[in-house]
C-alpha cells in the first residue's frame, strides 16, 4: 500500500483546504446541533471537489480524502455519499441518501425534498426523488440535518438500476469510515486544545496521566480509522471496507464519552463546539446495521458464509 499523497492529491487537498478555510470556524449560538451551509455546499460542487472519484486517474482513495478533511469542518455538508457513492448513479442529483430496504423509518442524514433516496435490498438497488409530501424534516440531537420518510420506499415507484447491493455497501462502509476519520481527529484537536488550556490545581488538565493516557488511545484509534479507511478506499475490497467500517463505529462509540467528559461541564453544553463533531458520530455508530452489521460483513467476506 502506498503511504504517500500523489501530486494530484496534495494539489487536490491544498484547493480543499482553501475553499474550506472560511468555515473552519462558526458561531454555535444559534446552531443548535447541526451547523449546515448551503453556500459551502455550492462551492464544494462547483469547484468539482465532489466529482473526484469520477477521474480514473483519482478514484475512491483521492475522493476518501476529500471526504476525510471535510468532515473535520464544524459544518455538516453530504460530502461522504456524493463522492464515493454517487460515480454508481452518475446521472441523479444530489444530495443523497442511503436506506436499508426495511429500515427507512429511522431518521435518514440529508433527507429533504429533491433529494435522490438510494434504496439497498437484498438482490436490488433502486432510487426515487424525494417529493414534499413524502418527507418529514427532523430536530434530532445528531450533528446533522436530519429526516423522516413518510412512505415506505417499496410503495412509491423507484428505478432499479444495475449496480449490486455488495458493490454499493462496499462504497457505502468506506464513505462511513472516511467520514468518522475526519470527525474523530478534529473531535480530539478540539478536546487536546481544551483540555491544554483549560487549568486546575494550578496546572493545565493535559499535564495529567490518566487523561494523557486516555487521549493517547484515543489518538491510536483515530490513526487507526484513517488509515483503514484509505486501505479501503484504495481496494475498494468487501473485507477492507467492512473493518474500516466497523473500527471507525467502535472507535466512535470508545471516545465520544472521554472527549465530553473530558471537558467537564462545559462538554455538556452547546456552547464549545466539540458535539459539532461528536454527535455527528453518534450518527454513524448506528448507520448501515452498525457494528454488528460490519462485523459480521466483514466475517462473511473474508471466511465466507458458514
Amino acid at each position: 500500500m502506498e503511504l504517500a499523497l500523489t501530486n494530484d492529491q496534495t494539489a487536490i487537498l491544498d484547493a480543499v483546504d482553501s475553499l474550506a478555510r472560511p468555515f473552519a470556524s462558526a458561531s454555535i449560538h444559534d446552531a443548535g446541533f447541526a451547523l449546515v451551509s448551503d453556500r459551502l455546499d455550492q462551492e464544494l460542487a462547483d469547484g468539482g471537489f465532489l466529482d473526484v472519484a469520477f477521474d480514473p486517474d483519482l478514484g475512491a482513495g483521492s475522493a476518501a480524502l476529500v471526504v476525510e478533511r471535510l468532515a473535520r469542518l464544524p459544518y455538516a455538508v453530504e460530502v461522504a455519499a456524493s463522492a464515493l457513492v454517487r460515480p454508481l448513479f452518475p446521472d441523479l442529483p444530489r444530495p443523497f441518501c442511503l436506506v436499508l430496504e426495511g429500515r427507512s423509518t429511522r431518521p435518514i442524514r440529508f433527507l429533504k425534498p429533491g433529494a435522490t433516496v438510494i434504496v439497498v435490498g437484498k438482490d436490488k438497488v433502486s432510487s426515487f426523488t424525494a417529493t414534499e409530501d413524502q418527507v418529514r424534516t427532523e430536530d434530532t440531537l445528531f450533528g446533522y440535518p436530519m429526516g423522516s420518510l413518510l412512505v415506505d420506499p417499496s410503495m412509491v415507484a423507484t428505478t432499479t438500476h444495475a449496480v449490486s447491493p455488495e458493490v454499493l455497501t462496499t462504497r457505502w462502509r468506506v464513505a462511513i469510515a472516511a467520514e468518522a476519520a475526519g470527525l474523530l481527529a478534529a473531535a480530539l484537536e478540539s478536546t487536546a486544545t481544551y483540555v491544554t488550556d483549560r487549568q486546575q490545581f494550578g496546572r493545565p488538565l493535559a499535564t495529567f496521566q490518566a487523561l494523557r493516557h486516555r487521549l493517547a488511545e484515543a489518538q491510536v484509534r483515530a490513526n487507526g480509522v484513517y488509515w483503514l479507511a484509505m486501505k479501503a478506499a484504495g481496494t475498494l475490497d468487501a473485507g477492507d471496507a467492512a473493518l474500516a467500517a466497523l473500527h471507525a463505529q467502535e472507535s466512535a462509540r470508545a471516545t465520544v464519552y472521554d472527549f465530553h467528559q473530558f471537558l467537564g461541564a462545559m462538554g455538556m453544553t452547546l456552547e464549545h463546539p466539540l458535539h459539532l463533531w461528536t454527535y455527528r458520530l453518534k450518527a454513524l455508530i448506528s448507520e448501515l446495521g452498525g457494528r454488528g452489521g460490519q462485523g459480521l460483513a466483514a466475517a462473511e467476506a473474508l471466511w465466507g458464509e458458514s
